[in-house]
């Protein structure tokens, strides 16, 4: 049997109405919302009562997913919002984009900060990091050519 897709990436914030709004604004759409809750939501996280809001955003082909989950129940535990780029473990979602300069104007009016500074990969590639909502680390690709 092989593999089908990579079918989402999940981010857990604080905010997750900011974090919606940051995201669609980046261009991903609101795919749906709920709240996950009971002993079998348990059974897969091993976090065992749990309570969590959800919103599934799509990638405009419809081919990628980011979930931002909020957690009520249990408590968060760690936070690894601020963590540099040399860090173990998930670090950070790269988009691509289609006018770097632009993207960055406007999530700049939500409050995203630039990481170091926008470069470029040889003739490939524009590249930068930003800090988005609540610090998350997000890359952003613009293909040239």
């Amino acid at each position: 049997m092989a593999l089908k897709r990579m079918d989402n990436v999940g981010i857990v914030v604080d905010d997750l109405a900011g974090a919606i709004d940051f995201f669609s604004e980046l261009g991903l759409e609101l795919e749906g919302r709920a709240t996950i809750e009971g002993e079998w939501a348990g059974r897969v996280t091993g976090l065992g009562d749990q309570r969590v809001e959800i919103a599934m955003m799509r990638t405009p082909d419809g081919h990628g997913r980011l979930e931002l989950s909020r957690f009520l129940a249990p408590p968060v535990v760690a936070d690894h919002r601020d963590a540099p780029v040399n860090a173990l473990g998930y670090l950070r979602v790269m988009f691509a984009v289609d006018d770097l300069d632009e993207t960055l104007e406007r999530l700049r009016e939500r409050g995203a900060q630039l990481v170091g500074e926008v470069v470029q990969y040889k003739d490939a590639y524009r590249l930068c990091y930003i800090r988005g909502p609540e610090g998350l680390l997000i890359g952003l690709a613009q293909e040239l050519g």
